[in-house]
């Protein structure tokens, strides 16, 4: 499966952002599919998924202001950010897991100004 991660930019604080990761085959059996994050100089963190039960998991630093989402149809997952804050400034990256391998997007780059 190929991910495409799409949807991030320059915000500022406060702001809301709407990130998509387009997969090339259908999700609907997938049972993890998750985003990412990694800021310069830090190690890459979850930042949330989704099961295929729509259960969902978020990192403490997001909850209440990050929301994520899948559409089987569209093959898609979505992180939904809000107010957003600068140190959510990171590169996003969506994974998911297949037959015990990790597949990752190319990573989608978000700037929150102050």
């Amino acid at each position: 499966v190929q991910l495409q991660a799409s949807g991030g930019g320059l915000v500022q604080a406060g702001g809301s952002l709407r990130l998509s990761c387009a997969a090339s085959g259908s999700i609907f059996s997938i049972n993890f599919m998750g985003w990412y994050r990694q800021a310069p100089g830090k190690r890459r963190e979850l930042v949330a998924f989704i099961t295929r039960a729509d259960n969902t998991n978020y990192a403490d630093s997001v909850k209440g202001r990050f929301t994520i989402s899948r559409d089987n149809v569209k093959n898609t997952v979505y992180l939904q950010m809000t107010m957003l804050k600068p140190e959510d400034t990171a590169v996003y990256y969506c994974k998911t897991v297949l037959a015990g391998y990790d597949y990752w997007g190319q990573g989608t780059q978000v700037t929150v100004s102050s």
